[in-house]
């Protein structure tokens, strides 16, 4: 047995699948936030991911005997993917400093142009073009999660479009996007080396420099947190086995195929999250949500008919 030659199609079940996966991860983490607080259940990701991240590449080192060896790192692959371990980590810091703002909901809103972003940093950074359809996609898609995301009822003040939240929101936003941008551009530096093991080693290494990063500033300014992330070992332990499938289907996806396409695709996950919360509370969709679903299910179609 040996890992298959990536098809061009490949991305789009490796997308699927992430979005899947950060769903459940997602639940178990919103678990998490009540005895640990928001940045410790965000930790919990990335340490208890860790041993998932190391035994998969471990796997595919085992079943792709042509690999072996380090890759050829170098100090711009290197550039490339400390930018997008630390963009995800100050992402989100932003998206929880817009949530703390009385009219979070706007920031939050704000945070859901990460695709349109990725399109513009793609471009900038790495001149990946998205095509006149695939920027239609993203610009539909947007819409779509924007319509799904702002609440059924909310006070007027929670609604003001100006103020910090709207900055914070838009900062989350950029910086998701330059980290998924930035995680291609690492990849686009080992272009002898497969998609698979470009993901399994970016998984790795993210996830160990943000361990530490996140991990030393918890431990100095809460002594007692790893005691308590130790406790709730069992919970964790989803959240990081989910959290790493998750990143090894984002990072691997963007080994194959440009970060914008990606992102947008990777849109089914509010779609998931959706529908799994709408059948949970048993609640019927208004009309606003019923149009947000169906414009982010046209830009997911017209992304995956891109091919």
């Amino acid at each position: 047995m040996q890992f298959p030659a990536a098809a061009d199609w490949a991305w789009i079940p490796i997308v699927v699948w992430a979005a899947f996966a950060q769903t459940i991860r997602n639940a178990a983490q919103r678990t998490l936030v009540t005895g640990l607080g928001t940045l410790a259940a965000t930790l919990v990701r990335f340490l208890y991911g860790l041993p998932f991240a190391a035994a998969w590449l471990a796997l595919v080192y085992r079943f792709s005997p042509a690999e072996t060896g380090l890759p050829a790192f170098g100090w711009v692959y290197g550039a490339w993917l400390f930018l997008g371990a630390t963009a995800q980590l100050a992402a989100t810091a932003c998206l929880l400093a817009a949530m703390k703002q009385r009219n979070f909901i706007v920031g939050v809103t704000f945070s859901k142009t990460e695709v349109l972003q990725v399109g513009v940093f793609s471009t900038l950074f790495l001149h990946e073009w998205p095509s006149l359809l695939a920027a239609l996609a993203m610009v539909v898609a947007t819409v779509g999660v924007v319509l799904l995301s702002l609440p059924r009822k909310v006070a007027p003040e929670a609604m003001q479009w100006t103020g910090n939240a709207v900055w914070f929101g838009l900062a989350s936003g950029a910086l998701f996007a330059l980290s998924s941008v930035a995680y291609r551009g690492a990849a686009l530096q080992l272009p002898q080396t497969s998609p698979w093991l470009v993901g399994a080693w970016a998984v790795l290494l993210a996830q160990s420099l943000q361990t530490a990063l996140l991990g030393s500033w918890l431990a100095l300014r809460q002594p007692g947190i790893l005691t308590a992330l130790a406790r709730a070992w069992r919970l964790s332990l989803v959240a990081g086995l989910m959290g790493a499938l998750a990143s090894i289907g984002w990072l691997t996806a963007v080994a194959l195929r440009p970060a914008a396409d990606v992102r947008t695709l990777g849109l089914v996950e509010v779609l998931f999250s959706y529908l799994v919360s709408r059948q949970l509370f048993r609640e019927s969709l208004t009309r606003d949500e019923v149009l947000g679903l169906l414009l982010v299910s046209a830009g997911v179609l017209v992304i995956c008919a891109q091919l």
